[in-house]
């Protein structure tokens, strides 16, 4: 059965729009037809066309038999209609989630002349086009199934109490304002301090199709327009004062009426001041509390127009059961929203939070969870800059989208960047990375790719573990898909990596990614690899042949070739633009571990400087120079390497044979040593040590002038 919307945003068909509740099913005036049987509301839209099936068959219109009188002479609202004859239009039933209305239909309802377009209950007459009260159990019972319905469809806060909102107003109430904790109990925690309610969320019909001026006479004219809303005559925070009214009635847990002696006290602590002009009198408000699964979380006030009729003492149950559902369904998404956020923030630092700016590449990246929710994957991108001015490029992927995927990332994460702060070659690294992840366990797969660029000489070293090749697009926007040895997954073991060599021209951008870019249920792998490579070589032919497209405009145009089905895995995408070092900016010596050692590097440093037009920084670089080389000349037994950078900085490198690394310390007043890495740290602009495979690299930078 299709379920109905319960808004009054979007008014039943045949209904005056401008009448107040649009949303409701209504009495409407029973069309007479001189010799004919009045029609119920729901066979009535069909009397026109059964006119000439009657014609057709010899009937007149007016030998019809009423379809709401009972032949069995018993209770016509607990009986079944009777059938109509051959030819008659059988009556629809009404929609799931708007009751039908059964005190409207029509004279021909009861079977009694008397009774004719009065409420049985109470006698009154019915207004054509007016809501009527829901009065059979069964009634009820569809409301609720349906109001459930649509509050259990929100995922977070903010959707279920729309839900409750939207499911209540006006087929239940002409209002209602929801009132939760400040700040909401999460789980099992026990919260400290006072209990604090703030209004949540306030929903009642609008006044632009309100005829009669709102639940009291509180806007007047000369008032301004915003004091029609309920949250303007009502108090927003709420302290429930400990063995207070309100306390006692939210600690009750069941729904009350307002004209109740407990709800009486209650409602204006909750309200404040003024909020007694919002409750009309008698029973045509309920307060209800909010009870999750361990304790009281807020309380929903439920509202009717004084010409309305009120309440009745089902309708508490219908209020327990909103008011449960919605409790235990804030309770749930309370806790997912808090584990959507731990998920969120585990994602977020187990990832680069920033990407470093090593000396002639720059670097963008993007990170797409698999869907909102699945926010947690084991796709992770990294650089890590390397001595030598080199950085090595790490994009990997853990199967899963779980905790578990997200925390062998992690670990796989930092065990790439130690082993490149060994300086290790590619193949090495990956052989390494292959053992722990044997160590984490026996079904801990991954995939990774691990390049080294050097600016210097303008190659790229890269080594693959079972991850979809890198894109290099050239510099005149030629895009290719570059031949890298695929080799086994990460966690296999006893298997090999190889590494290959490659150049990587200075304008040439190296595109990084995870299989979730290219692969989905929609397309294969090496089908999305060549969708890539055309949409780099499209992108780059919009910025012409000598103008490479911007990093991060680059990787947002990549990322708009997904489609909607295409989401299927996270997505980790790096991308390099290779700038590179000229020659004419680096001068590189051997020295030999000798006492004149430090001297000659002193001239050379100048000669260099000099050349570059740098004479301005001649005496700190001779200065730190000189004591560098020193302490490298004193421990080394091979020649020492001293090469020199111009970039954005001077940057200064002395490399030995020696693989332990200095230390800054503090000297004392009688040590002969020990000052020349303090000079480094006072004028230099940074500086540190690296060790290598062969040994170490200490270097240092300074601004140009």
């Amino acid at each position: 059965m299709t379920e109905q919307p319960t808004s009054y945003e979007r008014p039943q068909p045949g209904v005056d729009p401008t009448d107040p509740r649009g949303a409701l099913l209504r009495t409407p005036a029973p069309a007479r037809t001189p010799g004919a049987a009045a029609l119920t509301p729901q066979s009535a839209p069909s009397a026109q066309s059964d006119r000439g099936a009657q014609a057709r068959a010899g009937e007149t219109p007016g030998a019809a038999t009423p379809c709401g009188k009972d032949q069995s002479g018993g209770d016509p609202e607990h009986s079944q209609p009777a059938v109509a004859e051959t030819g008659t239009h059988r009556p629809r039933p009404a929609p799931e989630v708007i009751p039908a209305q059964p005190g409207g239909a029509g004279p021909a309802a009861d079977g009694r002349d008397a009774g004719r377009g009065q409420e049985r209950r109470t006698g009154q007459g019915l207004v054509p086009g007016k809501p009527t009260p829901m009065r059979r159990d069964g009634d009820r019972l569809r409301f609720v199934g349906a109001a459930t319905r649509r509050i259990a469809r929100g995922l977070d806060l903010d959707e279920i109490v729309m839900g409750l909102c939207r499911a209540t107003v006006p087929t239940f109430s002409d209002a209602i304002l929801v009132y939760l904790r400040d700040p909401l109990p999460i789980g099992d925690e026990r919260p400290t301090g006072p209990v604090v309610l703030r209004l949540r969320r306030t929903d009642r019909i609008p006044e632009e199709r309100d005829t009669e001026n709102g639940f009291a006479s509180v806007p007047q004219p000369e008032q301004p327009p915003e004091l029609t809303e309920l949250s303007a005559v009502t108090a927003e925070l709420c302290e429930v004062r400990p063995g207070g009214a309100l306390a006692e009635v939210l600690r009750g847990v069941r729904p009350v009426f307002a004209d109740a002696p407990a709800a009486r006290a209650a409602l204006p602590e909750l309200l404040g001041e003024g909020g007694e002009l919002v409750v009309p009198s008698g029973q045509r408000a309920i307060l209800a509390p909010l009870r999750g699964r361990r304790r009281v979380i807020g309380a929903a006030v439920f509202l009717r127009r004084p010409e309305r009729i009120a309440f009745e003492a089902d309708d508490l149950l219908v209020a327990a059961q909103l008011a449960t559902h919605s409790a235990l369904g804030i309770d749930k998404a309370v806790l997912y929203g808090r584990e959507a956020y731990i998920a969120d923030e585990l994602q977020r630092t187990m990832l680069p939070e920033t990407l470093p700016r090593p000396t002639g590449v720059r670097l963008a990246s993007r990170y797409l969870p698999a869907a909102e929710t699945a926010r947690v994957g084991g796709d992770w991108y990294d650089a890590i800059p390397l001595p030598g001015s080199r950085v090595a490029l790490v994009v990997g992927d853990v199967m899963g989208h779980s905790m578990t995927s997200a925390a062998i990332m992690g670990q796989l994460r930092t065990t790439a960047q130690t082993l490149a702060g060994l300086d290790l070659p590619p193949q090495e690294v990956l052989h390494h990375l292959d053992e722990q992840a044997q160590r984490l366990g026996t079904d801990r797969m991954a995939t990774c790719l691990y390049a080294v660029y050097d600016p210097v000489s303008h190659r790229i070293t890269i080594a693959n573990a079972g991850h979809p090749p890198p894109v290099l697009l050239h510099l005149g926007g030629r895009a290719e898909v570059l031949r890298v040895p695929a080799g086994a997954p990460i966690g296999v073991g006893g298997v090999d990596f190889e590494a290959v060599e490659l150049d990587a021209p200075a304008g040439a951008t190296l595109l990084l990614y995870t299989d979730g870019l290219v692969e989905s249920r929609l397309r294969d792998v090496w089908t999305g690899i060549e969708q890539l490579r055309e949409k780099l070589a499209a992108t780059a032919q919009l910025t012409g042949p000598d103008h490479p497209p911007p990093l991060e405009a680059l990787c947002d145009e990549v990322l708009d070739m997904l489609g909607p089905g295409d989401r299927d895995d996270d997505i980790a995408l790096l991308a390099a633009r290779f700038d590179g070092i000229a020659p004419s900016d680096v001068a590189y010596w051997f020295l030999e571990p000798e006492d004149a050692a430090p001297g000659r590097a002193r001239r050379l440093a100048r000669r260099a400087l000099s050349r570059w037009g740098m004479e301005e920084l001649t005496d700190s670089v001779e200065l730190l120079v000189s004591e560098v080389v020193t302490n490298a000349v004193r421990y080394a037994t091979r020649p020492v390497t001293l090469r020199l950078l111009r970039t954005d900085v001077l940057r200064c490198e002395v490399g030995d044979d020696v693989p332990q690394l200095p230390r800054l310390r503090q000297a004392r007043h009688t040590d002969e040593g020990g000052r020349g890495l303090y000079l480094v740290n006072k004028l230099a602009r940074r500086w540190g040590a690296t060790r290598l495979s062969t040994g170490k690299v200490v270097w240092f930078e300074l601004n140009r002038g």
